[in-house]
């Protein structure tokens, strides 16, 4: 099964009542932009996607990149021709500045976008995710002439970004890395080392791709204080901006994957002729400061993945559920065969899927929405405010919403049954694209250390109570709406358990913080969600959108079936860290 509809009409209702979106239009480095450009920008990317994009989605799970003998990486068929008309619909140039050729649009507007491409085809989208990247490292640390040289193709898209941390024996213990970069005469620098994971190391799509590598220098201290950051090029690039002599840089393999197959990545080796050219971003030894603006906004669009895997599983459960006839229904005829839509579990499998989907979306267009506060806030107080948002939500943002995602493609194969196994039923490649989004930029396990560890002790602790203080007020607003009451109980026991685990953990050492992280991620996830989600639903409502309805039943149901369970996690929070280590005596001894 193939039909796919981009989900505009959702993503119209998050812009406009979820995240407040004319209240961001109104700040003034967006008031060129008004609300009725950004719904037919969305409305022509929905369309343009759905057309030029997601058809490729099938073919290149069968067909992924390939390497051929001479070190040339093919992509799958389609994706170059596909490519070419996105760079020339500026669809990669949304979010980025005006000055080097952007559209200058907010975040959140930029986030939309990638929603419709990653939904569209997931290993598709990873290129240009990958690129943002590297535009918001040069624009944070990069020198006059790198911004100069390189923004204007890296935001049109004619040339495409990497990022290169990972090393054989440097994973998530970035620190131990040990490729390295020795200075040149002229400036550059002599790059050698191996990389490994390099998502779009290598392919034709664009004329050039710009790698952002972390290196030693000489005499660098161990540890993340020892690392620098440098760019190296595919191509050497001439004074006239013109493309020079290949640079020593080249793939040694593609890796063999269980999904996102139509994405090559990459093992790349710097060096083996006697050392890549590249050139120093930001201050030496500085380098996890750089990468860390890269990884921060592609975590965001890595949580994205979850949203967008679980929609297109999602509408293609709903299509099969409707179609496929399996039993017969409470209430149906004798003798009839009802379409499985009919089934109560079935009703609550898909029920599930939406309303998670729709505070997924919400969680990510908020924190998308804090960054542009972050950015473009009148005062400098409202900036520090977005700032702070931006890092607290962003580590949900990550690892709840791909957790979500994969949980989701799962449930659609179940409402296929046997067909969801069968591989030309196209259900289990949602699944085995959206596992790897909980292990990029960070598995989600380093997601909820990040938050427990650092975030909630921003401002001893003023950032997340203020966060719970704005929860605790969409509940006091839910109690007035008749269609909302239902979901207040649940919103408030949650809520209650959140602050008393919160309480816990800022109360407490790393050490006795550390084993509840995962759970206290999940259940301040869960809350936060369903109240964007009640949120949403209150707008909508009070605006007379014809979507309030469906936003009620979905912020409900929600409430009902997983903001519920959320108070579940209290005892996993504060009471793991005895339990772990008498498992690491025994169990795991």
């Amino acid at each position: 099964m193939t039909d796919y509809r981009s989900p505009i009409a959702d993503i119209g209702v998050q812009l406009h009542h979820g995240v407040g979106l004319s209240e961001i239009l109104g700040l003034d480095a967006f008031a060129d932009i008004d609300l009725e450009t950004v719904d037919a920008l969305v409305a022509e990317a929905g369309r343009f996607f759905e057309e030029v994009v997601a058809p490729l989605n099938r073919g290149s799970d069968v067909e992924g990149a390939v390497l051929a003998a001479d070190g040339t990486v093919t992509v799958s068929p389609g994706f170059m021709e596909a490519y070419q008309q996105t760079v020339a619909a500026g669809w990669t140039a949304i979010g980025a500045p005006v000055e080097y050729g952007g559209g200058g649009f907010p975040s959140v507007v930029s986030i939309a976008i990638q929603d419709l491409l990653a939904t569209a085809c997931l290993s598709f989208s990873l290129c240009p995710l990958l690129t943002g990247g590297s535009i918001d490292a040069l624009l944070a640390f990069g020198s006059e002439q790198q911004r100069e040289v390189y923004l204007p193709k890296l935001v049109t898209g004619e040339w495409s970004g990497t990022m290169n941390l990972t090393e054989p024996e440097a994973g998530s213990d970035v620190g131990a890395l040990t490729a390295r970069a020795e200075p040149n005469d002229d400036g550059s620098w002599r790059v050698t080392g191996q990389k490994i994971f390099i998502t779009y190391g290598d392919h034709e799509m664009t004329d050039n791709i710009v790698h952002l590598v972390l290196a030693r220098t000489p005499d660098s201290p161990p540890g993340t204080k020892g690392i620098s950051l440098f760019l190296v090029p595919k191509f050497l690039v001439n004074d006239d901006g013109s493309l020079g002599e290949r640079n020593d840089v080249r793939v040694v393999s593609l890796e063999h994957k269980m999904g996102i197959h139509g994405s090559p990545t990459a093992v790349m080796a710097y060096g083996d002729d006697g050392g890549a050219t590249g050139w120093l971003i930001g201050e030496e030894h500085a380098g996890m400061r750089a990468m860390f603006v890269m990884m921060n906004n592609a975590r965001l669009s890595v949580g994205l993945e979850g949203v967008s895997m679980g929609e297109r599983a999602y509408q293609q459960a709903k299509a099969f559920a409707h179609e496929r006839r399996q039993g017969r229904a409470v209430g149906a005829e004798p003798g009839a065969s009802s379409p499985i839509v009919d089934h109560a579990d079935v009703q609550r499998m898909l029920l599930d899927m939406a309303s998670s989907i729709a505070a997924m979306r919400g969680l990510c267009y908020r924190t998308a929405a804090a960054s542009d506060q972050a950015e473009a806030g009148t005062t400098e107080d409202d900036r520090a405010a977005g700032e702070a948002l931006t890092g607290l939500l962003t580590p949900l943002a990550k690892a709840w919403c791909t957790d979500t995602g994969c949980e989701l493609t799962s449930i659609g194969l179940q409402i296929h049954g046997g067909m969801g196994y069968i591989e030309e039923t196209g259900a289990a490649q949602h699944y085995r694209d959206a596992r790897i989004s909980p292990i990029y930029e960070g598995t989600n396990g380093i997601q909820a250390i990040d938050l427990v560890g650092r975030k909630l002790s921003m401002a001893d602790g003023a950032v997340v109570r203020g966060h719970l203080a704005s929860i605790a007020a969409t509940a006091d607003r839910c109690e007035g709406s008749d269609t909302l009451a239902v979901a207040v109980p649940h919103l408030r026991a949650a809520l209650n358990a959140v602050t008393e685990a919160t309480d816990f953990l800022l109360a407490a050492d790393m050490a006795d913080r550390l084993p509840g992280a995962a759970p206290y991620l999940e259940m301040l996830a869960v809350t936060t969600a369903g109240s964007m989600l009640a949120e949403t639903a209150l707008g909508a409502e009070q605006a007379d959108d014809p979507a309030a309805e469906e936003q009620a039943v979905l912020a409900r149901f929600f409430a009902v079936n997983r903001v519920a369970r959320a108070p579940g996690n209290l005892a996993a929070v504060s009471g793991l860290g005895p339990e772990l280590a008498a498992g690491r005596t025994t169990v795991l001894s």
